[in-house]
């Protein structure tokens, strides 16, 4: 665990005050170890994954692959939180280059909800399911560095009538 806290922490220098990547959140009413926030991320991610892979057993019936689905997603984005912290997590999501995406996720999963819970429509919960697929791919790539302009380009590209 100590490598890995060295590697986030951008290498072993020797400067005890330097606090590594994994510990810059852990001031707080809920502070975890370094293990307790690893096992936290790798617990929740796990069972994002399984949710969402449950959720494709159950595809047949929309308002439960809906549920199973919208779970396991947010499961799995929220486990990031055990490793920066949630006010890092809310501070990086809120981040100019992603707010929209960020809002548009969020939106998406409280249609799909909607959508299943309270309306019942098979149909529209789907729908709300492929526009939430739609918006985490987007949210996803506006972490990696100039991944969204690559993907705009190519669908231009991909999509364009003129000859």
């Amino acid at each position: 665990m100590q490598k890995l806290n060295e590697l986030f922490s951008g290498g072993g220098d020797g400067d005890e005050t330097n606090d590594g990547f994994l510990e810059d959140g852990s001031k707080g009413l809920c502070s975890l170890s370094t293990t307790q926030r690893m096992y936290g991320f790798a617990a929740s991610l796990a069972a994002g994954f399984l949710l969402m892979f449950l959720s494709m057993i159950v595809f047949s019936i929309p308002i439960k692959f809906a549920l199973l689905f919208t779970f396991g997603n947010v499961l799995a984005i929220g486990s990031t939180a055990f490793l920066m912290g949630p006010e890092q997590q809310i501070n990086m999501m809120m981040d100019p280059v992603r707010i929209y995406a960020t809002s548009i996720y969020i939106g998406c999963v409280v249609v799909a909800l909607i959508c299943a819970l309270l309306i019942h429509s098979k149909i529209l919960t789907l729908l709300a399911i492929l526009c939430e697929i739609c918006a985490l791919i987007w949210y996803s790539l506006s972490y990696i560095p100039f991944a969204r302009r690559m993907v705009s380009e190519i669908m231009i590209r991909l999509c364009d009538t003129e000859l």
